[in-house]
This record gives C-alpha cells, sequence and structure tokens, in this order.
C-alpha cells in the first residue's frame, strides 16, 4: 500500500491538504489548546471559538487584501448554496433601492399606499433581471438555480459560451458580444470552471466601477482558484468560496461581501413584502444580515473547519512575503510547466479549451495516442497511477484527463507530472 508521501493527487476536490496542517489538526481533535478538549468538542458559542474565527477572518483579509469596507461570513451550504443566497439577498437588496427609490421616506405600511405599492410592483415586473455569464458547467448551474427562484422572466444570459463554440463550453465570448442589462440586481459569473478547465484571465473590462464608484453589482463564484492571485476585491460586490479546493476541508463556505449590502446601510426587506412581490423568502440561514450580525454563529458552525482554515491561511502567509502574489507566480509555473509538456506533442495530447481562456487550475485534455482515445486515456491513468499521480481522471461529464493545479500540489508534483506526460508520449 503507498503512503501518503508516494501520492500526488491532483483531483478537483476535495483538494490534497499540507501533511503538516493534518498532523496538527489530528491533535487539535483530540486535545485543543491543552483544554482536555478536542476543538470539534468546544462550543460554538465560546470564546475560543469567537477567537478562531476572528483569527481566519483577519488572516484572510491580509492574504486577500480586502478592505476594511468588506465583511467575511463563513456559511454552510457549499458553493451550491450561494447560488440561492446570492440570489435571494442581491434581490432584496434590490427591492430595498427600488422601494427608497418609489416611497421615499413615506411611513407606514405599504398597504396603506396603493398606489405606490403598485409602482414598486410594476419595477419588479418589468425591471428586475438577474445576468449571468454562463461559460461553464457551474455557471449554467447557477443561472439553473436563479431561474428555479424568480422565473425565467427576471433570468438574462449575458453571455453563453456555448453558442460561440459549437454548442460546447471552452471558451469565454468576447466582452463586447455580452448583453448585460441596464440594472440587474446582479451580474455573475463563475471565475474558474473545474469541469471545463477554463478562467476569466482577469476582471472583465466591462464590468469594472466607473469613476465615480458606481457601476455593475458583481458577484463571482471563486471556489477553485481563490488565493491562487491577486484579486480587485473592490470590483466585487461579493465573493463566495468553498473551503475544499485552496482553503481546508468541505463543510464550510466563505462570502466576502461589501458593507453596504449589509445594515445599517440596507436592509432586507421584510417577508411579507417580498411574498406581496411574488419574490423568495431567503431561509434565515441563507440571509448575509442575519450571519453578519452574529458573527457567523447565527446556526451551529463547525468550528474545526474553520480552524483548518485558518491553519492553511497562516502557511501561506509565512511561505510568502508578497501573500497571494507569492501563490500566483508559484501557481502560474506549474501550469506552464503542464502545459508545456502536454503542447510539445500535439498529435498526443490536445488540450480542450481554447489557450486565451484556459485554466491555470484545472488543466483539460485529451490523450490520442494511437487514434483509440479511450484506450489510450485508460493507459494514461494506469500508467500515472502506478507512479503516485493520482485523481486525473477528467469530469464524468466530459472525460479525458484533468490535472487540479491547486496550492498544495507541490512545484516538484507538477514537475513529476509533466516528466510522465512527455515519457508517455515517447513510450
Amino acid at each position: 500500500m503507498p503512503s501518503r508521501s508516494d501520492i500526488t493527487y491532483f483531483g478537483a476536490g476535495p483538494a490534497l491538504l499540507p501533511s503538516e496542517i493534518l498532523e496538527d489538526a489530528a491533535g487539535a481533535l483530540l486535545n485543543y489548546n491543552a483544554t482536555g478538549l478536542g476543538i470539534a468538542e468546544h462550543s460554538h458559542r465560546s470564546q475560543l471559538a469567537a477567537d478562531i474565527i476572528n483569527q481566519a477572518k483577519a488572516d484572510l483579509a491580509s492574504c486577500l487584501d480586502i478592505p476594511d469596507d468588506y465583511e467575511i461570513l463563513f456559511m454552510q451550504g457549499g458553493g451550491t448554496g450561494e447560488f440561492s443566497a446570492t440570489v435571494y439577498n442581491f434581490v432584496g437588496a434590490w427591492v430595498a433601492r427600488k422601494h427608497k427609490e418609489i416611497f421615499g421616506d413615506v411611513e407606514g405600511d405599504a398597504a396603506d399606499r396603493p398606489e405606490l405599492m403598485q409602482q414598486l410592483k410594476q419595477a419588479v415586473e418589468n425591471d428586475l433581471k438577474i445576468d449571468y455569464l454562463v461559460t461553464g458547467g457551474w455557471s449554467q448551474k447557477a443561472s439553473a438555480e436563479g431561474e428555479r427562484l424568480l422565473g425565467p422572466k427576471h433570468i438574462n444570459i449575458a453571455t453563453d459560451a456555448r453558442k460561440a463554440n459549437g454548442g460546447k463550453f471552452g471558451t469565454i465570448p468576447d466582452e463586447s458580444t455580452w448583453n448585460l442589462s441596464k440594472d440587474a440586481a446582479l451580474v455573475y459569473y463563475c471565475d474558474n470552471e473545474t469541469v471545463d478547465g477554463v478562467e476569466f484571465p482577469a476582471f472583465p473590462k466591462s464590468l469594472e466601477p466607473r469613476p465615480d464608484g458606481t457601476g455593475p453589482i458583481v458577484v463571482a463564484d471563486m471556489s477553485s482558484n481563490i488565493l491562487t492571485r491577486k484579486i480587485p476585491v473592490k470590483n466585487f460586490s461579493a465573493i463566495f468560496f468553498g473551503a475544499q479546493k485552496n482553503l481546508g476541508v468541505t463543510g464550510i463556505t466563505v462570502v466576502v461581501i461589501k458593507k453596504s449590502f449589509l445594515p445599517p446601510t440596507t436592509r432586507q426587506p421584510p417577508a411579507a413584502l417580498m411574498r406581496d412581490l411574488c419574490l423568495p423568502v431567503p431561509p434565515i440561514i441563507f440571509q448575509y444580515e442575519a450571519i453578519a450580525k452574529n458573527n457567523s454563529l447565527y446556526n451551529t458552525l463547525s468550528i474545526f473547519d474553520v480552524y483548518i482554515a485558518g491553519q492553511v491561511l497562516k502557511k501561506l502567509l509565512r511561505t510568502y512575503a508578497n501573500k497571494a502574489e507569492g501563490q500566483q507566480a508559484v501557481t502560474d509555473k506549474k501550469a506552464q510547466l503542464i502545459y508545456d509538456a502536454v503542447e510539445a506533442f500535439p498529435e498526443i495530447y490536445k488540450v480542450i479549451p481554447g489557450k486565451e481562456t484556459r485554466s491555470r487550475i484545472n488543466i483539460c485534455f485529451r490523450v490520442t495516442k494511437g487514434g483509440d482515445v479511450d484506450a489510450a486515456e485508460k493507459a494514461f491513468l494506469q500508467e500515472s497511477t502506478a507512479q503516485g499521480l493520482t485523481g486525473l481522471k477528467g469530469h464524468r461529464s466530459l472525460g479525458g484527463i484533468r490535472a487540479s493545479n491547486y496550492n498544495s500540489i507541490p512545484l516538484e508534483g507538477a514537475e513529476k507530472l509533466a516528466s510522465f506526460i512527455r515519457a508517455f508520449a515517447t513510450s
């Protein structure tokens, strides 16, 4: 049986974790800080739990240079839960803005002003839109959830990469072709598509804030490439990401949200008003307002999962003086090593996505050696596994090979994979 040191795991998630962090966590599960209790046994209402949460928030803010006017929330439900939560919360914020625009400072129940209530209903009917940039399987799922919650009339697919790529994902359409709404409740995109190997090379120009600070309300799913490069946090209204790729273990989801979307600046409309407008009311555990007010402790949060994330963040801060930028240089180098090996043998391998938008994180390619793709890929996977290179099988919907280049993959692991790719091609 192979030992942990014999394996370099390239699976898409849950991802590999540094061994030293797992060893520390194993001790913490038995007896945390000489308290006689394991970390998973301490109350989430304890000062110990609050300290772990606050330190993790501070370290994440340091790693990503998160401005002071943003809040960090630890939630549950994964990225899929956030497909719903973003709809609930940002539609609520849109309604709150429209209510203030129409009602002004009028006090009392909206039912007392039927003519104004009718204006608000008409605004919802005619103007409420969520824009989705559909560039892969996850953004497609996000848009489908938006449509399920709101109905198709409120969903605008501003771009669908399949229409520009023969019915398949693998590219990002030029921004000049995007059909963005004038006043969308939010513009959603997935920064890195793990299934299809597509990554936005930079923040979209058409979504950048205007000089006066106004502009689109942009929400991004960064579950698979967070902490792999420096990002312009100030350009986003919210970012969300599951922990299980680059931050920790499965169980927590992080939301970084601009405080202007939280009380006292913005409050979610009363549930009765949302029902009157035929709009969905969020479950309380998906309401950012409630989670922020309780420092992520509205319900029982897994403090152990937050602790793991905190240890990963501390390791990144110890390793790179320039934080995410330092990790970005290593991530880019690893990706280039693997792509160079694949591209050196065009008669053997074919990268699936276009070069301009191919992912640094999830490297997807087909093996065509001998003309029988299925047999060639089966042999590739068998031989790579024998050498301790595991988790390389592509997503079930796409097939092929997928090497997930998360932060826990060492440079030596990428070098070993690149060497194997070259050796397999010439064997």
